[in-house]
């Protein structure tokens, strides 16, 4: 696959080709506009979907919610998709919508800077300098595979990968093999790993709370049905929105009303793992939900295997070919996994940004104190706009109906300023800082700042990561643009603002 032909301007760059450039790109062609780019560092369609191929990679929202509200697939072959189907659904719609030839492969963003003179971003990419006037970021915050910092881990002198990096030249076959971490990933790819390995070392942080996944395939008479009956599967996917969004009343309204969920996953645990030393390892020390809840009907069957030992000690060290834990127990390993998840609250991409002051996203941020207004612009970076930024994720629905959101929202935004005739915008910062309190002061009383420890909260103890509310909730305050929050310049010679900071 080639790179388009290099073009020094274009109106409109997004980075990155995951659910939500692709969301923005076809939005903006539906919306008339044509002028725009793609930066994408992989070779393919599909962000997250395209680099996670770990064995039993699928998601934990249900295929007819988990996917675009204007492209609905009536041919999901599984309630829960895996990888693969959904990474085709993502192409499907790319050459459906013509979105291909806006993407410039194996091209990531390596330095972008607003430039006040001409009020341009100024973008350094592989294929060279690049301007634009609006700067789209679509790199979503499960993108960037994070490492454990234990002592020895890179100089192991076995097979080292992250499960978001997965090694598919390396047989695992009659190795032993060490996992680090209990997370989504991980309780999807040791059940596919644990008949082939000799030895699995499961080292456990904190136990997560695990639902069954009842996963099941979709019969044909279904499919059929959804493709001659559009309507019935709006239906369907109305009703697996709505079972979904109950959920965000224990976790955001009413905490104590978890309980029940507790009391059923611990039910489930103890069905499952009859070994009482075992169950106990198991069981959570937290309140359901201040992690990820996971699914899973496999987990715990694939944990029972004589093969396998759930390690709760802490890692000391890793030495060349053996993993230390702080009791003094030495394991040898040949292989060693590491299912620790991304860098969520800092972002690497924050350091490549350079706002109209010269300063880089990441100072502005503090590192991994993250915050925006509507997790969509920031103050000091006009003409920029984030997709999933700061306090859009969720803890029990789909992603793709934040992102769709956001997108709404920015082609207002695009539509209000070039009928306005207006150059740049830049959010007001005490919108943001009004903004972002009021979402702080929200959270307090949720599950999420119940006291553990999760990829959710940055260093100083602050969710810049959750959506404190119901869904529907978020898309009515992006419902319409509000020019009033931001400062707009005109397109005239001298642009001047037409609308300042109150």
């Amino acid at each position: 696959m080639q790179n388009i032909s290099a073009s020094r301007h274009s109106r409109i760059v997004i980075v990155g080709a995951g659910f939500s450039g692709l969301g923005m790109a076809i939005r903006l062609k539906q919306s008339g506009q044509d002028d725009f780019i793609i930066l994408e560092r992989a070779g393919e369609i599909g962000g997250t979907w395209y680099e996670n191929t770990y064995p039993g990679c699928a998601c934990d929202v249900p295929s007819h919610l988990y996917s675009f509200s204007f492209a609905l697939n009536p041919d999901w072959s599984r309630l829960f998709s895996s990888q693969p189907e959904i990474w085709a659904y993502m192409r499907r719609c790319a050459e459906q919508y013509d979105i291909l030839p806006h993407i410039r492969w194996k091209t990531p963003l390596q330095a972008a800077a607003w430039d006040q003179t001409d009020q341009m971003w100024h973008i350094t990419s592989p294929d060279g300098p690049l301007t634009a006037q609006f700067l789209i970021l679509g790199q979503g915050p499960l993108s960037e595979p994070s490492l454990p910092a234990i002592p020895g881990l890179m100089d192991f002198q076995g097979t080292l990968f992250h499960s978001a990096q997965w090694n598919h030249q390396h047989d695992l076959s009659g190795e032993k093999v060490a996992v680090i971490g209990t997370g989504a990933s991980a309780i999807q790819f040791v059940p596919q790993i644990q008949p082939k390995v000799s030895r699995l070392l499961l080292f456990q942080r904190t136990a997560p709370w695990i639902f069954p996944r009842l996963d099941k395939s979709i019969p044909q008479w279904q499919k059929t049905l959804f493709r001659r009956l559009p309507l019935a599967q709006r239906l369907m996917r109305g009703f697996i929105y709505l079972q979904r969004e109950y959920r965000a009343i224990g976790l955001v309204y009413k905490p104590d009303k978890l309980k029940i969920g507790e009391n059923l996953a611990l039910k489930f645990l103890r069905h499952r793992i009859s070994d009482p030393k075992l169950r106990q390892k198991l069981t959570p020390n937290y309140s359901l939900g201040c992690k990820r809840i996971l699914l899973s009907d496999d987990f715990y069957p694939a944990l029972n295997q004589p093969n396998v030992e759930v390690i709760t000690e802490r890692i000391a060290e890793v030495r060349p070919h053996s993993v230390l834990t702080t009791t003094g127990q030495e394991y040898p390993v040949d292989t060693i996994i590491c299912a620790t998840g991304f860098h969520t609250t800092d972002t690497p991409l924050a350091r490549l940004l350079k706002g109209r002051e010269g300063k880089l996203l990441s100072e502005t941020w503090h590192g991994d104190n993250a915050q925006a207004y509507l997790g969509t612009t920031v103050a000091g970076y006009p003409n920029m706009f984030l997709l999933i930024g700061p306090n859009t994720g969720l803890g029990h629905t789909s992603m793709i109906y934040m992102i769709e959101s956001q997108v709404n929202y920015i082609v207002k935004a695009l539509a209000t300023l070039q009928r306005q005739n207006i150059q740049t915008l830049e959010v007001q910062a005490i919108a943001q800082d009004h903004y972002n309190r009021q979402i702080q002061t929200r959270l307090q009383t949720t599950v999420w700042q119940s006291g553990c420890k999760s990829w959710y909260i940055n260093s100083q103890g602050r969710n810049t990561t959750i959506w404190p509310g119901f869904t529907f909730n978020f898309r009515r305050q992006m419902r319409r643009f509000d020019p009033a929050v931001y400062t707009l310049r005109s397109k005239t010679p001298d642009r001047q603002p037409v609308s300042t900071p109150s």
